[in-house]
């Protein structure tokens, strides 16, 4: 209780400062919604069931730009996956966070992980609407 205590004196006694995290919080909180409607919108509709990569996809481009998207595709994911594991306990739509966060990322096992991510019926469902308001196609996902 008494580092909560600490941590709202330090808030009143920073008005500023306060005034700026909670615009910044505000302000990364509408972008982030943004990136993430648009991630699912554009993501294809068949893309739990093909495994090859789309043809205008970076494997056929220079490495070093391939080697910098791939970079750049880690870090991106790997903070959405950390800020998804926070809004399981803070508000937010966590599991569709993590899962667009493990959708950037390149590991073994990624494909099961997804699909055991979208196989869950609040999650699907929420993709789907979503894709519905952006008048695209469900997700197809193949039977487990």
């Amino acid at each position: 209780m008494e580092l909560i205590g600490t941590i709202f004196d330090w808030f009143r006694s920073h008005l500023a400062a306060t005034e700026r995290i909670v615009f910044a919080s505000i302000l990364l909180a509408f972008v982030y919604t943004a990136l993430m409607l648009v991630a699912i919108a554009r993501m294809e509709p068949h893309y739990f069931v093909t495994r090859k990569p789309p043809q205008e996809s970076f494997r056929g481009r220079h490495p070093v730009a391939r080697f910098a998207v791939k970079g750049m595709k880690s870090v991106v994911g790997l903070v959405l996956v950390i800020m998804g594991l926070a809004m399981l306990v803070l508000p937010g739509q966590g599991m569709l966070t993590i899962l667009i966060g493990v959708s950037l990322l390149d590991f073994p096992g990624k494909r099961r992980l997804e699909l055991r991510f979208v196989r869950q019926p609040q999650v699907l469902k929420a993709i789907n609407w979503i894709r519905a308001k952006a008048k695209q196609p469900a997700l197809i996902i193949p039977k487990p």
